[in-house]
């Protein structure tokens, strides 16, 4: 049976790595950055902040094991052109800063670095806004760079006209462009035409951080050479959030206009190609790295509960057969966290409320884990990982793909109420009030991607009502003082852990304290 032609997995890139080489070190540049608007982005801790918009152009060898990247036009100097727009939020002066680049790979044109590191607990960032929020990253000094490299959503990505006449996007080259403008801010001091890099001296170490379909975006540049650019690595760290055992099929060329990284598995559609192949677990992948000579980078994974149900996420843990889990390398801690949404929504069409678990916290003690163990060597807390069970026909758990017919998919085992056991524990998990990251009907992609979140009956008159037989709150907190204590005591073992800041803990047991369920019913 044949394959369909639109799948790119580890098979085909193998076969193109077979006739056109590895990724050459030297196989491109970024030769010009533009910047067309500058504008006050707010002061911090270490001084003044900027927001600039612009441009990056750059060039690539028409050799690079890009596929496809041949049979596009050439410029005068013989090689294949690009270009992509770029934000930076950095300091006014960027010497005042951490001296670290943070680099946010975009999710389908979107910003992610402010939902995921400052996004306040009540109203949570979604994608795509720079708001600053809590003002976590600039606080703590990163520089932050959002580089395009999606068809259709900001890159200018190299093009060709097949036999057919049919207009092509080489869609591969979006890892160049990242690969290329990572580099360039960390080690130029100025473009081709003299226009200074606005971080000149003043990055000293680099990392990436990708969600979702960026975070796959970030396993599949590693896994395809990209995270080297004349000889230097590129990132020392990578912070990948909910990529469950995804990878990302753009090293091919599609017609547009969409990408060819829009698409995804889900319940309406599992056999969707080309995410889950036949590289699936990151040890496959640090291996691969390893076997070209790379020194990896620091690796720090999040799993969310909705993972496992909605993404497959258990075969990121033992691959494409079995049950057995696969080791974690040396480089790479996986964090599961325990009753989190793939997604935090404030609405969704979905038949029940949305999950709400703030989970932004464990993003930001992971990403200064993380800093510290790229700069001093200093190792993060182990993983973490939830029990698994296997799901066994469970008809609210994406099952595994046909051309995975020995894949086995698991999902946490789960207490009376249904919520996850073991994992990293948020306050919210340990004093639980109501049951996170429940699979949320119609199982749309979005609804099962966001979850949902059931409450506990107040009282056993309410429970009584809604025939509910979970127990009530005020039977297992009677009063607020048992309920807070229970909070305080989670968070600060969860900091002493490492997994919670000083100021994220005194949030959340300050929003804890202000819980009405504690208040006497109005009376009617």
């Amino acid at each position: 049976m044949s394959r369909p032609s639109h799948i790119t997995s580890g098979l085909a890139i193998a076969l193109l790595a077979c006739t056109i080489g590895l990724p050459s070190p030297a196989a491109a540049k970024l030769t010009r950055l533009e910047i067309a608007t500058k504008q006050s982005y707010g002061t911090f801790r270490p001084g003044k902040f900027m927001l600039l918009e612009g441009r990056v152009t750059g060039e690539l060898k028409p050799t690079e094991a890009i596929p496809d990247l041949d049979k596009a036009p050439r410029n005068a100097n013989g090689m294949v052109e690009y270009a992509a727009k770029i934000s930076l939020i950095v300091p006014a002066d960027p010497r005042s800063g951490n001296g670290v680049l943070l680099v946010d790979i975009p999710n389908r044109g979107r910003p992610y670095a402010q939902a995921l590191y400052n996004s306040p607990r009540d109203e949570p960032f979604e994608a795509g806004t720079f708001e600053a929020g809590t003002g976590f990253l600039q606080d703590h000094g990163f520089s932050v760079a959002e580089v395009r490299w999606e068809l259709g959503q900001g890159a200018d990505l190299p093009t060709f006209t097949d036999e057919g006449g049919q207009k092509r996007f080489i869609e591969g080259a979006g890892f160049a462009i990242v690969r290329d403008t990572a580099d360039f801010l960390r080690s130029a001091d100025a473009d081709t035409a003299g226009t200074p890099n606005p971080l000149q001296g003043a990055i000293k170490r680099t990392l990436a951080a990708g969600k979702s379909q960026s975070g796959r975006y970030l396993k599949t540049f590693l896994l395809d050479g990209f995270n080297m650019a004349d000889g230097r690595r590129v990132f020392d760290g990578m912070h990948v959030f909910v990529s469950g055992a995804g990878m990302l099929p753009i090293m091919r060329s599609g017609t547009g206009p969409q990408s060819s990284a829009t698409g995804a598995p889900s319940f309406t559609d599992p056999e969707f190609r080309g995410v889950h192949e036949d590289v699936l677990t990151i040890g496959q992948i640090i291996a691969r790295v390893k076997a070209r000579g790379e020194s990896p980078p620091k690796m720090i994974m999040i799993n969310s509960t909705t993972d496992y149900f909605s993404l497959r996420a258990s075969l990121s843990r033992t691959g494409a057969e079995g049950t057995t889990e696969q080791p974690i390398p040396d480089n790479v801690r996986v964090y599961d966290i325990a009753g989190a949404s793939h997604v935090v929504l404030q609405k969704a069409d979905c038949e029940l409320p949305p999950a709400r678990l703030d989970w932004s916290p464990i993003a930001r003690a992971t990403l200064l884990h993380l800093d510290d163990w790229v700069a001093n060597d200093t190792e993060p807390p182990a993983s973490r990982l939830m029990p698994l069970e296997p799901a066994q026909g469970d008809p609210r758990v994406l099952r595994a793909p046909a051309h995975l017919p020995k894949a086995v998919i698991q999902i946490p085992k789960r207490d009376a109420d249904g919520n996850a056991l073991g994992g990293v524990r948020l306050p919210d998990m340990q004093a639980p009030l109501g049951a996170n990251a429940q699979q949320n009907p119609p199982l749309s992609f979005l609804c099962s991607l966001a979850a949902a979140y059931v409450a506990f009956p107040r009282a056993q008159a309410d429970a009584d009502k809604a025939h509910d037989p979970r127990r009530p709150v005020l039977e297992r907190y009677p009063t607020r003082n048992d309920y807070l204590n229970r909070i305080r005591v989670a968070a600060r073992e969860l900091g002493r852990d490492g997994f919670l800041l000083p100021e994220d803990q005194a949030t959340i047991i300050q929003s804890a304290a202000e819980s009405p369920l504690w208040r006497a019913p109005a009376t009617p």
